[in-house]
Parts: C-alpha cells; sequence; structure tokens
C-alpha cells in the first residue's frame, strides 16, 4: 500500500487532535521510511536499481527489520515514546502506535510478502504485489474509501468544510497513487514511455521513491493547513 496508508494519518487528527498532523503523517508510513533508510544502511537492498525498469510485481526487496512480525512492536512502540514526549500525553502517543500497527497489518493482508522474521520464517503475509498485484492495488482502494467516508462523516458530525484545495491535494495524492499503482502494476515506466533503461539511471528506485512519499506528506500536510476550521475544532 503506497497512498492509502495516509489517509489514516487524517483520521487520526480527527481522533486525537492534540498530536501534529504531521507526527500521524510520519507514524502512519513509519515502517516504508524505515525500510528507505535501511536500504542505504545496507540491511534492506531494494531492487531492480533503475526505476525505469521497476513494476510493483518485480519489485524485490527483504523487509525484515522494517515490516516483519517481529520488528513491528518495536516500531509500535517508539511512535509511542515519541508521541508521549512531543506533545506531553499518552493519547497522540497511543494514535501514533496503532498507526504503525495497522500500516503492518494492510500491508499484510495486500503487500508484499512479509515474515515472522526473515525469509526463512513463516510467512504472515500474502504477497499480493508478486502474485496479483491488481488485487492488491483494489484492496488499496477499497481501504481509501472507507476511511475517507470515515472522515467525511466525522467532518460532517463536527460541521467541518474542507476547502477547495483540499480536496485537489487528496484527489492529486490518492487518486494519482492508485493510478500510478494500477498503471506500473506489471508494466514498468520505461515500456509505458518507451523509453530504454539507461545505466545511467543506476541507483535511482529509492530516491524516486522517497520523494514520491515526501512529496505526498508535503502535499497533505500543507492542504490540511488550509483548513482553519479544522485547526478550531482541534
Amino acid at each position: 500500500m503506497l497512498a492509502g496508508h495516509f489517509t489514516t494519518a487524517i483520521l487520526a487528527k480527527q481522533r486525537a487532535p492534540l498530536g501534529h498532523f504531521a507526527f500521524y503523517l510520519v507514524a502512519c508510513q513509519l515502517p516504508d521510511l524505515l525500510w528507505l533508510c535501511f536500504h542505504y544502511l545496507g540491511l534492506e537492498p531494494t531492487l531492480p536499481d533503475n526505476v525505469l525498469v521497476v513494476t510493483l510485481q518485480t519489485l524485490d526487496v527483504d523487509m525484515t527489520y522494517s515490516h516483519d512480525l517481529l520488528p513491528m512492536p518495536l516500531w509500535a512502540a517508539l511512535a509511542l515514546v515519541a508521541g508521549r514526549a512531543l506533545f506531553g500525553a499518552w493519547k497522540p502517543g497511543l494514535v501514533g502506535a496503532a498507526l504503525v500497527l495497522v500500516h503492518a497489518v494492510t500491508d499484510y493482508v495486500g503487500g508484499f510478502e512479509h515474515f515472522v522474521f526473515g525469509p526463512d520464517s513463516q510467512v504472515v503475509a500474502t504477497g499480493f504485489y508478486e502474485t496479483a498485484p491488481y488485487v492488491a492495488i483494489t484492496l488499496e482502494l477499497a481501504f481509501i474509501v472507507v476511511t475517507m467516508a470515515w472522515v467525511l462523516r466525522t467532518d460532517a458530525a463536527a460541521g467541518i468544510r474542507r476547502t477547495p484545495a483540499t480536496w485537489v491535494t487528496w484527489a492529486a495524492v490518492f487518486g494519482g497513487g492508485l493510478a500510478f499503482l494500477y498503471l506500473t502494476a506489471t508494466h514498468s515506466t520505461g515500456e509505458l514511455l518507451g523509453i530504454e533503461a539507461s545505466p545511467a539511471l543506476s541507483g535511482t528506485t529509492v530516491p524516486v521513491l522517497g520523494m514520491t512519499y515526501i512529496s505526498m506528506l508535503l502535499a497533505l500536510a500543507w492542504a490540511e493547513g488550509r483548513n482553519p476550521s479544522v485547526a478550531a475544532a482541534g
């Protein structure tokens, strides 16, 4: 799941407004952000390393430390402690920890193959990204629809009306994220654009993924800041 995880941050901000929205955005994507960092530490190397040849189905990464079952309580605890330290209350930390665990569960239901701890241990995930990528993306679509319906229902109950800028940003992040995954599920960007994968682009996969995550995070944070009524309600 890519953009779908970010929907849980919007819901978290509604439920625990004391916490900063940026904290929830990071917490909901913490395992993926750790994965990108661990790639550079040599713990979770990601292949293919040329962004023009990557597809969702062929992206190969051993996420032992960032996504496997055994380390997940540690990352949830990290979010819990960070939330308590940053905001002086347990609720933002508890919600941040819940976001990490929801990330794990949704990835196990429709994402890469994950294990208890390492590829030699018991499988705990469907691995749909490799075996049934379109099913995985459709599950993400359903998750986004359900979560955002919950967000809008809560907004309506609180009398909150989102700005046009927010709606456009949500459409770009969630709709654009889903469209990108559908397009690149089994066909690489190079194939779609008719571009040969130049060796000069070696090592570009993780930087492009990192820029994608950061761009989505910044866009959603900016859009949330365009809603004075949300801040007032918090």
